[in-house]
Protein backbone atom coordinates (compact mmCIF):
# COMPACT_ATOMS: atom_id res chain seq x y z
CA UNK A 1 0.00 0.00 0.00
CA UNK A 2 1.45 3.40 -0.91
CA UNK A 3 2.50 5.61 1.98
CA UNK A 4 0.04 8.35 2.81
CA UNK A 5 1.13 11.96 2.62
CA UNK A 6 1.13 14.07 5.78
CA UNK A 7 -2.22 15.65 4.85
CA UNK A 8 -3.62 12.22 3.99
CA UNK A 9 -2.50 10.83 7.34
CA UNK A 10 -4.28 13.69 9.12
CA UNK A 11 -7.45 13.07 7.12
CA UNK A 12 -7.20 9.31 7.62
CA UNK A 13 -6.82 9.85 11.36
CA UNK A 14 -9.89 12.06 11.34
CA UNK A 15 -11.82 9.41 9.39
CA UNK A 16 -10.94 6.71 11.90
CA UNK A 17 -11.75 9.07 14.76
CA UNK A 18 -15.11 9.62 13.14
CA UNK A 19 -15.68 5.88 13.12
CA UNK A 20 -14.64 5.58 16.75
CA UNK A 21 -17.01 8.37 17.71
CA UNK A 22 -19.93 6.78 15.90
CA UNK A 23 -19.93 9.46 13.17
CA UNK A 24 -20.66 12.07 15.85
CA UNK A 25 -18.11 14.63 14.70
CA UNK A 26 -19.07 17.24 12.09
CA UNK A 27 -16.69 15.80 9.50
CA UNK A 28 -18.24 15.06 6.10
CA UNK A 29 -18.05 11.27 5.87
CA UNK A 30 -20.42 8.55 4.75
CA UNK A 31 -20.48 4.79 5.31
CA UNK A 32 -22.08 1.96 3.35
CA UNK A 33 -21.57 -1.64 4.35
CA UNK A 34 -18.01 -1.77 5.75
CA UNK A 35 -16.69 1.14 3.67
CA UNK A 36 -16.30 4.69 4.96
CA UNK A 37 -15.21 7.57 2.70
CA UNK A 38 -14.31 11.18 3.43
CA UNK A 39 -14.98 13.77 2.19
CA UNK A 40 -18.36 13.13 0.59
CA UNK A 41 -17.79 15.58 -2.27
CA UNK A 42 -14.69 17.10 -3.83
CA UNK A 43 -14.29 20.42 -5.65
CA UNK A 44 -11.23 21.01 -7.85
CA UNK A 45 -10.13 24.09 -9.77
CA UNK A 46 -7.82 22.32 -12.23
CA UNK A 47 -4.66 23.63 -10.60
CA UNK A 48 -4.45 21.37 -7.56
CA UNK A 49 -5.58 17.81 -7.06
CA UNK A 50 -7.42 16.29 -4.14
CA UNK A 51 -7.84 13.07 -2.21
CA UNK A 52 -10.57 10.81 -0.93
CA UNK A 53 -9.79 8.56 2.03
CA UNK A 54 -11.27 5.08 2.09
CA UNK A 55 -11.44 3.14 5.36
CA UNK A 56 -12.51 -0.45 5.93
CA UNK A 57 -14.57 -0.43 9.13
CA UNK A 58 -15.36 -4.15 8.96
CA UNK A 59 -13.67 -7.15 10.55
CA UNK A 60 -12.34 -8.73 7.35
CA UNK A 61 -10.05 -7.67 4.52
CA UNK A 62 -12.08 -6.24 1.64
CA UNK A 63 -11.45 -5.30 -1.97
CA UNK A 64 -12.98 -2.20 -3.54
CA UNK A 65 -13.27 -1.10 -7.16
CA UNK A 66 -13.29 2.61 -8.05
CA UNK A 67 -15.02 3.84 -11.22
CA UNK A 68 -16.32 7.08 -12.69
CA UNK A 69 -20.00 7.52 -13.58
CA UNK A 70 -22.18 10.20 -15.09
CA UNK A 71 -25.41 11.19 -13.37
CA UNK A 72 -27.95 13.94 -14.00
CA UNK A 73 -30.18 15.55 -11.41
CA UNK A 74 -33.90 15.66 -12.04
CA UNK A 75 -36.16 18.44 -10.69
CA UNK A 76 -37.17 16.22 -7.76
CA UNK A 77 -33.53 15.76 -6.74
CA UNK A 78 -32.97 12.25 -8.08
CA UNK A 79 -29.62 11.42 -9.70
CA UNK A 80 -30.24 9.25 -12.75
CA UNK A 81 -27.39 7.35 -14.47
CA UNK A 82 -26.27 8.53 -17.90
CA UNK A 83 -24.64 6.16 -20.38
CA UNK A 84 -21.47 7.52 -21.93
CA UNK A 85 -22.99 7.19 -25.39
CA UNK A 86 -25.80 9.53 -24.30
CA UNK A 87 -23.55 12.06 -22.57
CA UNK A 88 -23.59 15.70 -23.64
CA UNK A 89 -20.46 17.73 -24.42
CA UNK A 90 -20.03 18.94 -20.84
CA UNK A 91 -20.37 15.45 -19.39
CA UNK A 92 -17.91 13.96 -21.89
CA UNK A 93 -15.42 16.71 -21.10
CA UNK A 94 -15.75 15.97 -17.37
CA UNK A 95 -14.97 12.28 -17.92
CA UNK A 96 -11.96 13.07 -20.06
CA UNK A 97 -10.34 15.53 -17.63
CA UNK A 98 -10.46 13.42 -14.44
CA UNK A 99 -7.47 11.26 -13.50
CA UNK A 100 -7.31 9.09 -10.40
CA UNK A 101 -5.32 6.26 -8.81
CA UNK A 102 -5.47 3.56 -7.65
CA UNK A 103 -8.55 2.07 -9.27
CA UNK A 104 -8.70 -1.00 -7.07
CA UNK A 105 -7.68 -1.29 -3.43
CA UNK A 106 -7.41 -4.10 -0.91
CA UNK A 107 -7.96 -2.88 2.64
CA UNK A 108 -7.36 -4.77 5.88
CA UNK A 109 -9.71 -3.86 8.74
CA UNK A 110 -9.28 -0.29 10.08
CA UNK A 111 -6.76 0.58 7.37
CA UNK A 112 -7.05 3.81 5.32
CA UNK A 113 -6.18 4.32 1.68
CA UNK A 114 -5.93 7.60 -0.22
CA UNK A 115 -7.37 7.85 -3.74
CA UNK A 116 -5.50 10.64 -5.54
CA UNK A 117 -7.62 12.69 -7.94
CA UNK A 118 -6.65 15.41 -10.40
CA UNK A 119 -8.35 17.31 -13.20
CA UNK A 120 -6.89 19.04 -16.25
CA UNK A 121 -9.59 21.00 -18.07
CA UNK A 122 -8.44 21.93 -21.55
CA UNK A 123 -7.76 25.58 -22.31
CA UNK A 124 -10.34 25.44 -25.11
CA UNK A 125 -13.15 24.45 -22.74
CA UNK A 126 -15.58 27.23 -21.83
CA UNK A 127 -15.74 28.38 -18.22
CA UNK A 128 -18.21 26.37 -16.23
CA UNK A 129 -18.78 23.54 -13.80
CA UNK A 130 -17.95 19.98 -14.83
CA UNK A 131 -19.00 16.96 -12.77
CA UNK A 132 -18.53 13.22 -12.56
CA UNK A 133 -19.52 10.83 -9.81
CA UNK A 134 -16.91 8.50 -8.33
CA UNK A 135 -18.32 5.11 -7.38
CA UNK A 136 -16.76 2.81 -4.78
CA UNK A 137 -18.02 -0.78 -4.87
CA UNK A 138 -17.06 -3.72 -2.67
CA UNK A 139 -16.00 -6.78 -4.66
CA UNK A 140 -17.59 -9.79 -2.92
CA UNK A 141 -15.41 -12.67 -1.88
CA UNK A 142 -15.92 -16.02 -3.58
CA UNK A 143 -17.16 -18.38 -0.89
CA UNK A 144 -17.95 -22.07 -1.40
CA UNK A 145 -21.59 -23.09 -1.20
CA UNK A 146 -22.14 -25.39 1.74
CA UNK A 147 -23.15 -28.93 0.82
CA UNK A 148 -26.76 -29.98 1.47
CA UNK A 149 -27.52 -31.23 4.96
CA UNK A 150 -29.03 -34.61 5.64
CA UNK A 151 -32.58 -34.72 4.36
CA UNK A 152 -32.15 -31.85 1.88
CA UNK A 153 -32.46 -32.25 -1.88
CA UNK A 154 -29.19 -33.28 -3.54
CA UNK A 155 -29.96 -32.14 -7.10
CA UNK A 156 -30.84 -28.80 -8.67
CA UNK A 157 -28.92 -25.55 -8.80
CA UNK A 158 -27.69 -23.78 -5.67
CA UNK A 159 -27.67 -19.98 -5.78
CA UNK A 160 -26.09 -17.63 -3.27
CA UNK A 161 -27.17 -13.98 -3.42
CA UNK A 162 -24.38 -11.64 -2.35
CA UNK A 163 -25.19 -7.92 -1.88
CA UNK A 164 -22.68 -5.49 -3.38
CA UNK A 165 -22.33 -2.37 -1.27
CA UNK A 166 -21.30 0.88 -2.88
CA UNK A 167 -20.99 4.61 -2.34
CA UNK A 168 -21.10 7.36 -4.95
CA UNK A 169 -19.73 10.89 -4.48
CA UNK A 170 -19.55 13.90 -6.82
CA UNK A 171 -16.27 15.30 -8.10
CA UNK A 172 -16.77 18.85 -9.31
CA UNK A 173 -14.32 20.83 -11.44
CA UNK A 174 -14.87 24.57 -11.68
CA UNK A 175 -13.16 26.47 -14.48
CA UNK A 176 -13.15 30.25 -14.41
CA UNK A 177 -14.86 32.71 -12.07
CA UNK A 178 -18.38 31.34 -11.75
CA UNK A 179 -21.37 33.10 -10.22
CA UNK A 180 -24.45 31.47 -8.75
CA UNK A 181 -27.47 32.68 -6.81
CA UNK A 182 -30.03 30.65 -4.89
CA UNK A 183 -33.45 31.16 -3.39
CA UNK A 184 -36.22 29.38 -1.49
CA UNK A 185 -39.87 29.27 -2.55
CA UNK A 186 -43.21 27.56 -1.93
CA UNK A 187 -42.59 26.10 1.55
CA UNK A 188 -45.45 23.94 2.78
CA UNK A 189 -46.45 20.94 4.85
CA UNK A 190 -48.03 18.29 2.65
CA UNK A 191 -49.52 14.83 3.03
CA UNK A 192 -47.50 11.89 1.74
CA UNK A 193 -47.90 8.13 1.56
CA UNK A 194 -45.94 7.83 4.81
CA UNK A 195 -47.44 10.72 6.75
CA UNK A 196 -46.70 14.41 6.58
CA UNK A 197 -43.77 15.98 4.75
CA UNK A 198 -42.06 19.35 4.49
CA UNK A 199 -41.80 20.55 0.89
CA UNK A 200 -39.82 23.51 -0.43
CA UNK A 201 -38.36 24.57 -3.78
CA UNK A 202 -34.67 25.48 -3.89
CA UNK A 203 -33.99 27.69 -6.90
CA UNK A 204 -30.63 28.18 -8.59
CA UNK A 205 -29.34 30.43 -11.36
CA UNK A 206 -25.85 30.84 -12.73
CA UNK A 207 -23.04 28.57 -13.89
CA UNK A 208 -22.37 26.61 -10.70
CA UNK A 209 -24.16 24.27 -8.32
CA UNK A 210 -25.56 25.15 -4.91
CA UNK A 211 -24.87 22.99 -1.88
CA UNK A 212 -25.73 23.49 1.76
CA UNK A 213 -27.81 22.70 4.84
CA UNK A 214 -31.54 23.40 4.92
CA UNK A 215 -32.75 24.63 8.32
CA UNK A 216 -36.17 25.63 9.68
CA UNK A 217 -36.40 27.86 12.79
CA UNK A 218 -39.00 29.61 14.82
CA UNK A 219 -38.44 33.37 14.36
CA UNK A 220 -35.70 34.34 16.81
CA UNK A 221 -34.96 30.70 17.70
CA UNK A 222 -31.41 29.37 17.93
CA UNK A 223 -32.07 25.64 17.48
CA UNK A 224 -33.64 24.38 14.25
CA UNK A 225 -36.98 22.64 14.33
CA UNK A 226 -35.92 20.70 11.25
CA UNK A 227 -32.61 20.26 9.41
CA UNK A 228 -31.36 18.48 6.28
CA UNK A 229 -27.59 18.38 5.85
CA UNK A 230 -25.85 18.38 2.50
CA UNK A 231 -28.53 19.10 -0.09
CA UNK A 232 -27.40 20.11 -3.60
CA UNK A 233 -28.86 21.65 -6.72
CA UNK A 234 -26.76 20.98 -9.82
CA UNK A 235 -26.46 23.22 -12.91
CA UNK A 236 -28.65 21.03 -15.12
CA UNK A 237 -31.75 22.15 -13.20
CA UNK A 238 -32.95 25.60 -12.18
CA UNK A 239 -35.12 24.46 -9.28
CA UNK A 240 -35.16 21.42 -7.02
CA UNK A 241 -38.58 20.45 -5.65
CA UNK A 242 -37.59 18.93 -2.32
CA UNK A 243 -39.84 16.83 -0.13
CA UNK A 244 -38.77 15.53 3.29
CA UNK A 245 -40.68 13.25 5.61
CA UNK A 246 -41.32 14.69 9.07
CA UNK A 247 -42.72 13.29 12.29
CA UNK A 248 -46.11 14.41 13.65
CA UNK A 249 -44.21 16.24 16.40
CA UNK A 250 -42.09 18.13 13.84
CA UNK A 251 -45.16 18.98 11.79
CA UNK A 252 -46.93 20.42 14.85
CA UNK A 253 -43.84 22.44 15.84
CA UNK A 254 -43.34 23.81 12.31
CA UNK A 255 -46.89 25.08 11.80
CA UNK A 256 -47.07 28.84 12.10
CA UNK A 257 -44.41 31.49 11.40
CA UNK A 258 -40.97 30.08 10.56
CA UNK A 259 -37.67 31.18 9.06
CA UNK A 260 -36.20 28.85 6.45
CA UNK A 261 -32.51 29.11 5.70
CA UNK A 262 -30.09 27.50 3.28
CA UNK A 263 -26.55 27.76 4.64
CA UNK A 264 -23.09 26.59 3.69
CA UNK A 265 -22.17 23.37 5.53
CA UNK A 266 -20.65 23.90 8.96
CA UNK A 267 -17.23 22.71 7.78
CA UNK A 268 -17.33 25.47 5.14
CA UNK A 269 -18.22 28.21 7.59
CA UNK A 270 -22.01 28.01 7.71
CA UNK A 271 -22.56 31.23 5.74
CA UNK A 272 -26.08 32.17 4.69
CA UNK A 273 -26.94 31.31 1.07
CA UNK A 274 -30.68 32.11 1.04
CA UNK A 275 -33.48 32.72 3.54
CA UNK A 276 -37.26 32.95 3.52
CA UNK A 277 -39.80 33.94 6.17
CA UNK A 278 -43.08 32.08 5.83
CA UNK A 279 -46.13 30.80 7.65
CA UNK A 280 -46.68 27.04 7.42
CA UNK A 281 -50.18 25.64 7.81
Amino acid sequence: MPLLSRSSRRLAGAVLATVAAGLAVPMPAVAQGDLLIAPTRLILDGRRGGEVILSNIGDEESTYRIDLELRRMTPDGQLVPVEEAEANITEKAALEMIRYAPRRVVLPPNEPQAIRISARPGAELPDGEYRVHMAFAAIPKVRPIEPPQDGEAQDGVAIRLVPIFGITMPIIVRKGALEVTAGLANPRIVASDHGEAFAVDITRSGAASVYGDLLVYRPGGSEPLFAVRGIGVYPEIGSRHSNFGITPEQAAAMRGPVRIELRDPLQDGGGLIAALDAVLR
